[in-house]
């Protein structure tokens, strides 16, 4: 059995987190190492986030990556990223004709539009929208859109995409391993001039070969390239307590881990929070890719788009989010309406441990005013 830590309560508080909030009180959890170490809740007369002003390195961004023009670069267009993560987008009309290799870090890559073919040395892989594709760091690839292709990349440096621990739950929670899908080997016999383009410590390399690199006849081993759809993805809720962002990881890399924001029924229990409570970040740079559906905590925020929330700052539900579920909350007490039970929404969170700094091309497609949404009017 695990020692439980000290408990202290003071002045008025729930007794259960996320439940029965005092009367006319805002919750807000002031927590460490991203929602699995010690944490408090602080019961407040206002919501931590109104705001009249926030100026400084700290505040809220936003991105709208429909503004990126396709452009077929043989690399993603970086956003955010330290020493450890990179996150960027990779939109592409009809793809390269040189392969890539990158030795720098694994690629974490989430289809957000199009289809085709991702070519590897260890066969191909067909991608939609909605799917993840892992390319372990040195393989051979190159995609192969058939039609228009978006993508969010996160690439891992120098380090690998893992599984995460289950716990309690069990290792075929959340999805089984074995709906992951790996390439069947289909060597590619061509004679001619080809081209791969390694990158190492972010620099190219262009290496030429008279035959095709993916010349592979069988591979075996536990390591290779993957694919896992978002529909794949069976979050765990709970209808009487919303669960922490932490619960829906999906994938995990030294100093950041990805999770999955994927349609699931929200909270029933009339006592329970349904949207996601305060907090504010401490121990983690958050960032969120907006793949689909109305997403419940924010308002004015479209598909396609990227939102970075540093360390210091609190978030939590926007005022016109909190309206809005308010609203279908009380028509369906007067019986003439029904509160939404199903959150229609899939995006991609990414959690960083060191700071993230945002990138040239970040600038240019910043949505003015983002850190202001939460002032209330």
């Amino acid at each position: 059995m695990t020692d439980v830590p000290p408990q202290w309560a003071r002045g008025t508080a729930s007794r259960q987190a996320h439940v029965a909030l005092p009367p006319g009180a805002v919750e807000e959890e002031h927590g460490r190492d991203g929602f699995y170490g010690p944490a408090s809740h602080l019961y407040r007369l206002h919501a931590p986030t109104a705001w009249t002003a926030v100026d400084g390195s700290a505040a809220h961004r936003a991105y709208d990556t429909n503004g990126l023009e396709p452009a077929d670069d043989l690399w993603p267009t970086p956003l955010v990223g330290n020493h450890q993560v990179s996150v960027g987008v990779h939109r592409m009309v009809e793809g390269r004709s040189e392969l890539l290799r990158d030795a720098d870090g694994d690629q974490c890559v989430f289809v957000h539009a199009g289809s085709g073919r991702l070519r590897t040395e260890y066969g191909p892989l067909a991608y939609a929208p909605g799917d993840y594709l892992i390319v372990p760091r040195g393989t051979t690839y190159r995609f192969e859109p058939s039609v228009p292709t978006s993508l969010l990349v996160v690439e891992a440096n120098r380090s690998r995409y893992r599984l995460p621990d289950r716990g309690l739950l069990g290792r075929h929670a959340l999805f089984d391993p074995a709906v992951i899908e790996v390439p069947e080997a289909e060597a590619v016999d061509e004679v001619g001039e080809f081209t791969v383009v390694v990158k190492r410590n972010g620099r190219d390399t262009r290496v030429t070969y008279p035959f095709h690199p993916c010349d592979v006849i069988g591979w075996k081993g536990d390591l290779a390239p993957m694919r896992l759809p978002v529909d794949a993805i069976r979050p765990v809720v709970s209808p009487r307590y919303h669960l922490p962002p932490s619960a829906h990881t999906t994938w995990v890399a030294d100093g950041f881990v990805i999770a999955t924001f994927a349609p699931r029924p929200m909270e029933t229990d009339p006592e329970a929070l349904r949207l996601p409570f305060f907090h504010r970040n401490v121990d983690y740079d958050e960032v969120i890719f907006y793949h689909r559906g109305e997403f419940s905590s924010r308002a004015g925020i479209g598909e396609g788009f990227v939102t970075f929330h540093p360390t210091g700052l609190h978030h939590g539900p926007q005022p016109a989010a909190r309206a809005r579920d308010a609203a279908a909350v009380a028509d369906a007490d007067a019986g003439t309406g029904s509160a939404p039970r199903f959150a229609d929404e899939v995006a991609v969170m990414i959690d960083a441990r060191e700071p993230l700094h945002p990138g040239p091309a970040a600038e240019g497609i910043e949505v003015a005013g983002y850190v202001d949404s939460w002032t209330e009017t």
